[in-house]
């Protein structure tokens, strides 16, 4: 099985921001993460496939209406990323430097416990963050997230 050829990288607006509660050791302060984020079906599932790498603290969000089993690949994506899954505003499950897959089949990533959100950043940010598994992750929309647009888990990326 082979999915179409994907289209041109999407690169979506800065919706959405991520501020840590601690300093960094890299920055020796409480940085903030701004975030892209993937509001539709369609946006999820193209992700950040085709995508240069992520400059430091910045990412793409993936909300959810309700919790769920989330999983995602590395399909076209050419970069390692770092997967952080949330729930309830806390990190509950990393996924740190996901493999690009560039063909199919493809590894699939993610906890086997339910999440609200993912948020995707270059591999190596969490951890050069301090992002681990139970910190805190509220996370702010610049405009609220339409309950009409905010899908059901596809597989992705």
């Amino acid at each position: 099985m082979s999915l179409p050829t994907p289209p041109p990288p999407q690169v979506l607006p800065i919706e959405a921001q991520w501020c840590l509660n601690a300093p960094s050791s890299a920055t020796g302060n409480a940085p903030c993460i701004e975030l892209e984020v993937a509001r539709t079906m369609r946006q999820q599932m193209w992700g950040l496939m085709g995508r240069p790498p992520l400059a430091p603290l910045r990412g793409m969000w993936f909300p959810y209406d309700q919790p769920q089993v989330l999983k995602f690949w590395m399909h076209h994506t050419p970069s390692p990323l770092d997967m952080l899954f949330i729930r309830g505003q806390r990190v509950i499950a990393i996924e740190a430097g996901a493999t690009p897959c560039p063909r199919l089949p493809c590894r699939s990533y993610g906890p086997d416990e339910a999440a609200d959100g993912v948020v995707e950043l270059a591999a190596g940010e969490a951890s050069r963050l301090g992002i681990q598994v139970g910190s805190p992750a509220v996370i702010r929309p610049f405009k609220p997230l339409p309950p009409a647009a905010r899908p059901a888990a596809p597989t992705r990326d």
